[in-house]
Formats: structure tokens, sequence, C-alpha cells
């Protein structure tokens, strides 16, 4: 099966400068893709990303010398109209909204490959295409991959691929287990075992309040408005981490120790249009609960069953004709 990785990297100030010009020639593609198609399509065309890739490599892109510069991969732009294709793909199936322009120093990003060639990792270093050798503050699995992307958090850049792993088959010590999904309490198993909310977005609001405002007060374009916006995301990232790893502990733990897994299938959006709770609900990340317990699943040889949210309620209707006609 596929693994994805995410790690954090170690880089100088000159490399967190290339890294900076990639996320600006990704995002430059990407908004002029998105004008031309939207232009295109006024006109009365029908535009692809496979026309608007072709158009931008043979006709503007010769004409940007700072894309060509030294140092810059250029398979980038490629991904970037990717991207722009998959984010109209979801618009016109009814999964999300039209697509937005990418604004500079907001979720900068970039793909690169080395030309269908397999990238190989491992250790504490990796060779990136063009842009050289990075390390990384965690030991990488010795693998191979096909692409990397390279993200930016914060001030912090992060890199992330996909390789392929052996299933991991573990001794299960329960054949069945049900799992209850709460605001109180994360999880209530039928086991027994309970694991606690940590609630991290709750117990630290006080903090991004004083941080929300601090950063308001600044001067626009300030460098002290840059050091305050860092230091918000800062906290927004250590909120989410606290988040995810108390999720990773519990789907851990279930997949390794379970044969067989049942949840509910929550309607997460519908609960969040409960404004009293949808605060709660979103700082205990039900749906990222779901999507690791699928991969894990598979992983360690488990199987995931999801109830239907209006099973019981089902049975209930049932009960009561049952008793109806036996009266």
């Amino acid at each position: 099966m596929l693994l994805s990785i995410k790690t954090k990297l170690k880089l100088t100030t000159e490399q967190k400068t290339i890294m900076s010009k990639h996320a600006g020639i990704a995002r430059f593609s990407y908004n002029w893709g998105l004008a031309t198609w939207k232009s295109l399509y006024q006109d009365g065309y029908r535009p692809n990303k496979y026309l608007l890739k072709k158009f931008f490599n043979n006709e503007v892109k010769t004409e940007l010398e700072w894309i060509k510069e030294k140092g810059i991969c250029q398979k980038i732009t490629q991904y970037a109209f990717d991207q722009l294709g998959a984010a109209f793909d979801r618009f016109f199936k009814g999964n999300s909204g039209y697509p937005k322009f990418k604004k500079k120093g907001q979720n900068d990003s970039f793909t690169i490959d080395a030309g269908g060639k397999p990238i190989p990792v491992g250790g504490l270093r990796i060779k990136l295409p063009t842009i050289g050798w990075v390390k990384t503050y965690e030991g990488l699995p010795h693998t191979t991959t096909t692409k990397l992307t390279i993200s930016r958090i914060a001030d912090d850049w992060y890199i992330a691929f996909a390789h392929r792993v052996e299933t991991e088959v573990t001794l299960k010590s329960v054949e069945i287990v049900g799992v209850d999904l709460g605001i109180k309490e994360l999880a209530t198993l039928s086991t027994g075992v309970v694991f606690p909310n940590p609630k991290a977005y709750k117990k630290s609001i006080q903090k991004l309040k004083r941080l929300s405002k601090a950063h308001a007060r600044k001067t626009k374009g300030s460098t002290n408005r840059y050091k305050s916006k860092i230091k918000l995301a800062l906290h927004h990232q250590s909120v989410s981490n606290i988040r995810k790893d108390s999720l990773h502990k519990v789907t851990n733990y279930l997949c390794k120790n379970h044969a067989v897994i049942v949840i509910e299938d929550l309607n997460v959006l519908g609960m969040m249009q409960n404004h009293k709770l949808a605060q709660s609900i979103a700082d205990c990340g039900f749906y990222e609960f779901k999507r690791q317990l699928e991969y894990k699943c598979k992983k360690f040889g488990s199987k995931l069953v999801l109830a239907d949210r209006w099973y019981p309620h089902i049975l209930h209707q049932e009960n009561l004709m049952v008793l109806r006609y036996s009266v």
C-alpha cells in the first residue's frame, strides 16, 4: 500500500529563499492559469489544464527570464496546472466552490520530480532535483518516490511524499470493537476503554485571542506585523499538532489491537450547523479520525465497518411495528 510521510526540513537561510522562489513561481503559474481559464470561458471557449499548460510553456514561459533562473526546478509549473485542473474537477462535481486565486504567504507549496526517474530518500538528508541536498530533523525510511511536495507552515518548510510499504498484520487481542465518538470523551470503546478529548483549541483560545488582538493592532506591512503573524501561525500549528497526536494514538491503538472496528458514519457537516456545538465538534477532528482509521486498517490488517447513522432510528421504528402487530 502507499503511505505518505510529512516531516520538517532543516534549512539554511539561502535554502529558505530558494523554497520561497519555487513557491512564488508555482503561485504565479496557478493564478495565471485561473485568470486565463476565466477569460477563455467568458469568451465562449471550454479550456482545460492541457491547453493552458501548452500555451504557457510555448508562449508565456519563454518570455519570463526569472522563471528560468539557475537552481529553479522547471517541473513546478506543470504541477501547478495539474492542481488547477483538479480544483476545477472538484468544482464541476459539486465537491467544492469555484477555485480562488492564491495569496503570497498563505498555503505556499510546490511539487517537483526528477523527470519520471525515482528519487531516493533515506536518513537525515535528501537530494532534491535541481535544488540539491537538504537536511531533515528526523530520519526518513530508505525508499524511493516519484515526486515530492514542499510546503510552508508558519515560517517552517515541510516535505511530503508517498512511498510503497508492506502491510503489517499485527496480532489482535480483541475480535470486534465498537467506537462511540463524543465531545466530552473523544472515543469510548465497547470494551470499556475511554480516550479523553484533549480539547486543544478550547484550552488555548485565550492565548489565541490575545495573539489575534496584538496582530490586528500592528501596522500593515511592518516587520512587527510579520513577526506577530508568525507567532499566530505557530500557535495554530501547535493546536493542530496536539489534536493530530491524540488522534494518531487512538487510531494506532484501535488498528493494532482490534480485528474489526465499527464506527458511526457521522454527518460532520450537518453537525457543524449547530452553532452552539460547532467549535467543540471541530476541535475533536471527527473527519480526521475516520480518515486515519481508513488507511491504518489497511496497514495493520484490520477491517473498518461504518454503521449507518440512521440505524438506531430504523431499529427503533421496527421494534415499534413489532409491538403494534403483536398487540
